[in-house]
């Protein structure tokens, strides 16, 4: 499928993931892949690209409430740069703020509450991967002037 993507929800242990089609505008969460310390098993994340075959991937973009960068800001973009040189695919970045916390609320929601959560922290990261992509898409996707393509 045309405008296929892969969106992540960036963290040291579990990094989520959802797929999405440009196309349609839509966007699904699929997995938490382990990670250790941000980096996750390279063959987990080969079988994604492998399985989806993106044309271009998103990454969110942990910042402060404020716009400034945090700890995770430099993490999660270096990131984004090996994904970019390992699968020669653009991949652009994502302001994220409040992407967990909505996550959470639409876990809660609509998943079986407390017990959902506290059950799957996989959910929870594919979830919010999910609606970076969605929140990607409604603003303007590749072509919004936010959304900053990885060098």
């Amino acid at each position: 499928m045309q405008g296929r993507v892969l969106a992540f929800d960036f963290g040291l242990n579990h990094i989520g993931v959802a797929v999405g089609s440009e196309e349609l505008m839509t966007a699904q969460g699929l997995t938490a892949l382990k990670a250790q310390n941000g980096v996750p098993q390279e063959r987990a994340l080969a079988n994604l690209f492998a399985q989806w075959q993106p044309e271009f991937c998103v990454v969110g973009l942990p910042i402060n409430m404020d716009g400034t960068a945090e700890f995770m800001t430099a993490r999660a973009t270096k990131f984004a740069q090996r994904l970019a040189q390992t699968f020669a695919l653009p991949v652009y970045l994502k302001d994220e703020r409040l992407s967990s916390v909505e996550a959470k609320a639409e876990i809660f929601a609509h998943h079986g509450g407390y017990r959902a959560l506290v059950r799957s922290k996989a959910k929870v990261d594919a979830t919010a991967a999910k609606i970076i992509l969605e929140s990607f898409f409604e603003q303007g996707g590749r072509y919004a002037p936010e959304h900053r393509l990885v060098e």
